[in-house]
């Protein structure tokens, strides 16, 4: 019989948490590390040796034998170097340490990853830095350290560090805002995330033999199966057997981790799922997403399947998403996106809302780039996703609050009073109050937004820094003007009423889908960066750019670097994409197709010996033999236009978009038609019925 899962026990079972400080550290030494987290002290090196050797008697104790830091560079997935335990004792013996030093800075080659210019390829020291914020872990019998990574220059060569320095800075913003409403007691403001993963499950051996998936993540070929998503059975069905062991596994592999896994379910797409965590601070959050998305690989593994997260691994159905539920708390225990009961709560809520919305409608550009990516664009905007338009979605009850600010009338209420901020109390807005838009990319759910249009292959972490440096942004000018106000509660109403009447364009409560919007957003105009290659160069406008650096969240150079970093990105997936692409048709595809041709032949052939019909075998060879001509030149142009892609990385950004997808999108249509046409036992390589229905 199977042991009862203990779960209080196993969670966070393996990591070296707070509690596990608190009974391994002397209370001086814990009292220094808590005052560092709370209020950033710095640590002394005896703390940090301290730490250090409690750290490493407690992973030991576990089996692990390496220690490594754990960093984030901007190759969007996590990066680890690991060393022992073991320095020599003499006599041939070992002993076991880990220094303060060595907890505290570590120094990996940072010559191989992305830089965007911020240091030259020769130079290669890197250095990561504890975070203290974030507990370290045991990985695969390593103790994971969370750190950042920056150049020896001191630029952040990571993602971590820029969103450690935005949770900083809305925070202080808040601060300012809280006090002018007489909170004395909130010392900190948090940025609070709950980022909902989708991802794919298909058979290993099918994937082992599908060299698109394994160079590219998705399928570059791939006619419609007879049976798509059309009858709407798998969206929250039950969990096939071998689906729910997998979930089962990963939720224990994750809760060990101390990560709050909380919701499993199978989402619109055959083969397609869920998994969605218990809200936490932005920091933590981004390192459990990291965490989540590689065990979902790893987990997979154990079970002979292969977990997808690119955006649109199949053609046809939905794809892959990445919701970002975010919010802002206080260390007192309150949500600032939650309306109040009382009129200074109710006012308070307000200005918050008015912040988020002129945020979004200041910056809804740069909330497009952080979100632009190649596999990304196969999605937003499909019957699946959020368009590409930015908006924000109130529901119906905030809206028509929204409105009574905006026109001075009375909103209808049971009291039918007349709204003024901080004066009448605003009637409860429910929690999911109204109907879900699931066509808003920006949607308010009662206590938070949900930025719907994040891809479930990127880091959350910077469309996080984006809303915390936005939100910093709008917060530090309201402050500016109501802490100079003589009048503050008459200076509130003007400004939330300005606000909103300013920048109510952005607010769209209705079907984003429908081309009608779109005509309606350009009307409003509101930007449509329908593509990566139109949404990237938004992140060095100049605007954008003084946004962060006056926040010093990055520097203009670690602004500049990023979007670089970007942009090469796009065009080296476009053409590992086209390269896989004409390598797949030349060595696969057209050989398979042109035996099939020649066995037709043949039997037709021998059918007119016989005096036998044989119009199917006549028929159908010339219809390969025909669209095999075509794809063999449009191969060609493919791989000569890709020959002729230019060197400059936003020259070739363009021309991956204007000229390589095209090419793909003519030569995969005629690969589908002969994939429909191809008797099975010659088509070289799993179709979509055996990819999307084996699991």
């Amino acid at each position: 019989m199977e042991a009862k899962l203990h779960l209080p026990e196993l969670f966070g079972s393996q990591v070296f948490s707070e509690e596990t400080m608190k009974e391994r550290l002397s209370s001086a030494s814990y009292g220094a590390w808590k005052r560092c987290v709370t209020e950033g002290t710095s640590l002394d090196i005896s703390t940090a040796n301290e730490i250090a050797e409690a750290m490493k008697q407690w992973a030991v104790a576990k089996g692990a034998t390496h220690f490594t830091h754990w960093f984030q560079p901007m190759t969007g997935v996590t990066a680890e170097k690991h060393d022992s335990f073991i320095t020599p004792a003499g006599g041939g013996k070992i002993i076991m340490e880990f220094s303060g030093k060595e907890l505290v800075r570590g120094e990996p080659d940072a010559s191989s990853f992305p830089s965007g210019g911020l240091r030259a390829t020769f130079e290669a020291r890197g250095y990561t830095a504890w975070d203290p914020t974030s507990f370290a872990f045991i990985k695969e019998d390593s103790l994971c350290i969370p750190t950042i990574f920056c150049s020896y220059s001191g630029h952040a060569l990571d993602k971590k560090t820029p969103l450690l320095r935005s949770m900083d800075e809305v925070s202080r913003q808040a601060i300012r805002i809280l006090r002018l409403f007489g909170d004395t007691e909130t010392k900190r403001v948090t940025a609070q995330v709950g980022p909902e993963q989708e991802y794919f499950l298909i058979d290993k051996e099918l994937y082992s033999r599908r060299k698109d998936l394994q160079m590219t993540g998705r399928t570059l070929f791939g006619a419609k199966p007879p049976r798509g998503q059309e009858l709407e059975d798998h969206y929250f069905g039950a969990i096939k057997p071998r689906v729910a062991a997998y979930m089962k596994d990963l939720d224990e592999t994750l809760w060990a981790l101390g990560v709050l896994s909380k919701t499993k379910h199978n989402e619109v797409a055959p083969s397609q799922h869920e998994m969605a965590p218990i809200y936490s601070d932005a920091n933590t959050a981004c390192d459990h997403n990291q965490l989540a998305m590689e065990m979902m690989k790893k987990v997979a593994d154990r079970h002979g399947l292969v977990c997808l997260l690119h955006e649109k691994p199949f053609a046809g159905v939905n794809g892959s998403g990445k919701h970002d539920n975010w919010s802002l708390g206080t260390d007192t225990g309150r949500n600032l996106f939650k309306p109040g009961s009382t009129p200074s709560q109710n006012a308070r809520f307000l200005l918050f809302l008015a912040a988020f919305i002129k945020g979004v409608d200041d910056y809804q550009d740069f909330l497009r780039t952080t979100v632009a990516t190649a596999g990304n664009d196969h999605r937003l905007g499909a019957q699946e996703a959020p368009p590409a338009v930015l908006s924000i979605f109130l529901g119906d009850e905030l809206n028509a609050v929204v409105e009574s600010i905006i026109h001075g009338t009375h909103y209808t209420d049971a009291e039918k009073k007349m709204l003024k901020v901080g004066v009448d109390v605003l009637p409860a807005v429910r929690q999911d109050n109204t109907d879900r838009n699931r066509t808003s990319p920006m949607a308010f759910t009662g206590n938070k937004f949900e930025f719907r249009m994040l891809g479930s292959s990127q880091s959350v972490s910077g469309p996080n820094i984006a809303l915390n440096t936005i939100m910093a942004e709008e917060l530090e000018q309201f402050a500016d003007q109501l802490e100079k106000a003589e009048d503050f509660q008459t200076a509130l109403h003007q400004l939330v009423k300005k606000t909103f009447t300013e920048h109510q364009r952005i607010i769209f409560n209705g079907n984003g889908y429908e081309d009608a919007w779109l005509q309606e957003a350009e009307r409003r105009g509101l930007s449509n960066l329908k593509s990566t290659a139109d949404a990237l160069p938004a992140y060095i406008a100049p605007k954008n750019i003084e946004l962060f650096v006056k926040h010093g969240i990055y520097t203009e150079e670690e602004v500049r670097a990023r979007y670089e970093i970007h942009v090469e990105n796009y065009a080296t997936v476009i053409s590992i994409e086209a390269k896989t692409m004409i390598d797949m048709i030349r060595h696969d595809i057209l050989p398979a197709v042109s035996n099939y041709a020649a066995d037709l032949c043949a039997r037709a052939d021998s059918k007119k010996r016989m005096d036998v019909p044989c119009a199917y075998e006549i028929n159908t060879a010339k219809c390969v033999a025909e669209i095999t001509d075509h794809l063999m030149e449009e191969c060609r142009i493919l791989a000569s236009d890709l020959e002729d892609m230019p060197a400059g990385p936003e020259e070739a950004m363009r021309y991956c978009h204007n000229t390589l997808i095209p090419d793909m999108d003519i030569a995969r249509s005629s690969v589908d038609a002969l994939e429909v046409l191809t008797a099975a036992g010659y088509w070289p390589m799993p179709v979509y019925s055996q990819l999307l229905f084996s699991v």
